[in-house]
């Protein structure tokens, strides 16, 4: 079809009531749209199938992991010109419902029907998790989402995010040091973590959610603590064993495989829970925040690292982000800052502390980009390159949203203080500059 590239823009736009932001090259190598804007590559016309049948950020995800989509350019400027479409228009099968009873908006998704063929929609990409049926967040589905998103090869995992191995915000300290290495930032958050639970020679820590081990072995290394760190990862758990045994921690540190709610073996000194409780889910959450006060010893602090999204007028009609639920962090639930601190206080901690350290985690995140684009070839080899583009796309338009304040990150410094009061906290825990 002659300018497919044209036809398309045209009835995109009639579709959306509003000007295409990007430019769009098309499979005949036609290219439509304002000059010098992100180009938008539609590879084939299974792009619009995938689309068509699943209108909103699923069908663009699938469009983009299966390489029918890509961008030419820039990934960062396409995705903020396509943030009013992706994140403010949302989802929406409903929107787009109600959209169809305009004549003009039935006849443009005919036309896009045409242009797409015949065939039905393909599968969704293998990369895909399939939709689950039943109870969320018990131990059985807990272990299964954790495997989808850890459990694919820790090889990947160490290009991504660099000999730190940290999967989580990284912390620059001073806005001139945001030039430095990822990894001396990681040190830095892993060091803040440290001071704010207040390590000292001989505490017990717990590390829920330890990844692969960086948390446990700078406590031990550093502080001279004795640590156990629980994970539902397999790979992460053989992966943190031998980093600890290199470190000749091994006495020091113990890696276990457990649910959160299989440690049983309290009192701590300490519990750092860093980058783990978006896997919570709402509906336990306070039974979280219960089961690790009940693990601390009186006056034993709970460091709880957690991104957070932004409060809706109405919480009840919340909806889990669809790419990120069904190809990054099946079942994860994100809760307004709010919300956390307020369940934790219910379970009976004192919140001493709230650090929000949002624009960090934008930072990070464009180091494991820059890490994953430089790495591209052999990142495609060690996983596939469907999961390759899911991570690209999931980490660049998290950068984005960071930045522009749709989610952020909060360090909760939270204590089991006693009946005495005795909170052991200094007058003042931090120093404005």
């Amino acid at each position: 079809m002659a300018d497919a590239a044209l036809r398309l823009k045209g009835l995109v736009e009639q579709l959306l009531g509003a000007p295409l932001p990007v430019r769009v090259r098309a499979w005949d190598g036609t290219e439509a749209g304002p000059p010098g804007a992100p180009v938008l590559v539609v590879r084939n016309r299974r792009a619009l199938r995938r689309l068509l049948f699943k209108p909103g950020e699923l069908g663009l995800a699938r469009a983009w992991v299966a390489g029918d989509l890509d961008v030419d350019g820039d990934l960062y400027a396409a995705l903020d010109a396509l943030a009013d479409l992706i994140w403010e228009r949302g989802e929406d099968a409903r929107t787009l419902g109600q959209a169809l009873r305009d004549p003009e908006v039935r006849a443009a998704a005919r036309g896009l029907l045409r242009l797409a063929g015949p065939p039905l929609p393909p599968a969704p990409p293998a990369e895909e998790m399939r939709r689950r049926r039943g109870h969320l967040h018990t131990r059985r589905t807990d272990k299964r989402a954790i495997s989808h998103h850890y459990d694919v090869g820790n090889d990947f995992y160490e290009l991504v995010l660099g000999p730190s191995m940290v999967y989580s915000c990284a912390y620059w300290p001073a806005p001139e040091s945001a030039g430095g290495t990822l990894e001396r930032a990681q040190r830095d958050k892993l060091e803040l973590v440290s001071v704010k639970l207040g390590l000292q020679p001989g505490m017990r820590l717990l590390d829920v959610g330890c990844g692969w081990g960086s948390m446990a072995i700078h406590a031990a290394r550093e502080h001279g603590v004795d640590v156990v760190g629980v994970t539902l990862s397999q790979e992460q758990a053989a992966y943190a064993r031998k980093r600890v045994a290199e470190e000749g921690l091994t006495d020091r540190i113990e890696i276990r495989v457990q649910d959160y709610r299989d440690v049983t073996d309290g009192p701590f000194d300490a519990i750092s829970s860093i980058g783990m409780a978006e896997h919570v889910g709402a509906e336990k959450y306070l039974q979280y925040a219960r089961h690790l006060y009940a693990l601390l010893k009186p006056g034993g602090r709970l460091l709880n690292h957690q991104i957070a999204r932004r409060p809706q007028r109405d919480e009840s009609a919340y909806d889990v982000d669809a790419f990120i639920d069904a190809y990054v962090f099946p079942d994860g639930e994100l809760a307004p800052v709010g919300t956390t601190v307020t369940q934790l206080e219910r379970a009976g901690f004192e919140v001493r502390d709230l650090e929000s350290i949002r624009e960090h985690y934008a930072l990070t995140l464009r180091r494991w980009v820059a890490n994953l684009e430089a790495g591209w070839d052999r990142a495609t080899r060690l996983v596939s390159p469907g999961r390759a583009r899911v991570w690209r796309l999931y980490m660049a338009a998290s950068a984005l949203a960071f930045e522009h304040n749709r989610i952020g990150v909060n360090q909760v410094l939270a204590v089991r203080t006693p009946e005495s009061g005795t909170s052991g906290l200094p007058l003042r825990t931090r120093t404005w500059n």
